[in-house]
């Protein structure tokens, strides 16, 4: 297979098509081979418009919404970023060429392992990653500029709101399937923030996710 001619009409057919425009986006997954962040068994699928499994009940999304999520978030050169669900590491390697530093939780100590080693061997050396839940916000480095949720949470907790820097902004698949909606939220002031859908989507689940608050009468 010839990852290179692959990976040029994913760019091309599937994600400028899904109005990922961001030209530094765009040259930076014409650079990295995502092909080396899949498990074996699925490289010849590394560019497929499908998520895919990577063992332990997780996936890593199709290359159009990580790109699509991360262009949403406006990351900038000096930013400091949160990335709650290491995964495959493919996400974390596309912010870390975006931005100064980005801190990345994953529940799952396997999974983080992995995407350590994937991101040692493409040099990426902007990432901390860590092992823990931060399925209500990892308070450990906030204020962050930039916070990104890889997995749907049926509510954005508001610890992940109190953990924004002023001007920052976080991007999150709210919502159960089959109604998801991809949402930016900005802190425009301290405890001010906006809050706009994005477009409609479905994902799986953010691991221990947080529930919405029932009544009981």
């Amino acid at each position: 297979m010839d990852f290179e001619v692959a990976r040029t009409n994913m760019v091309e057919s599937q994600i400028r098509t899904w109005d990922v425009l961001d030209q530094r986006i765009l040259d930076v997954l014409l650079d990295l081979r995502r092909e080396e962040f899949v498990p074996e068994a699925f490289r010849h699928l590394a560019f497929g418009d499908l998520d895919l499994p990577l063992g332990h009940g997780q996936f890593m999304l199709s290359p159009k919404l990580e790109a699509r999520l991360v262009q949403e978030l406006g990351v900038g050169p000096a930013d400091h970023v949160l990335e709650v669900g290491t995964g495959s590491g493919f996400t974390t390697a596309l912010l870390c060429r975006l931005a100064a530093q980005v801190h990345s939780v994953d529940v799952i100590p396997e999974l983080s392992r992995a995407a350590a080693s994937r991101l040692a061997a493409q040099d990426i050396r902007n990432a901390t990653l860590e092992v823990g839940d931060a399925a209500a916000g990892w308070a450990r480095h906030a204020p962050y500029d930039a916070i990104v949720i890889g997995g749907s949470v049926p509510v954005l907790p508001d610890e992940f709101k109190d953990q924004l820097a002023v001007g920052g902004r976080l991007v999150a698949v709210i919502g159960r399937a089959p109604a998801m909606t991809a949402t930016l939220v900005v802190c425009v002031a301290p405890g001010v923030f906006t809050v706009t859908g994005l477009f409609e989507t479905s994902i799986p689940p953010l691991l221990h996710a947080r529930e919405p608050a029932r009544f009981v009468f």
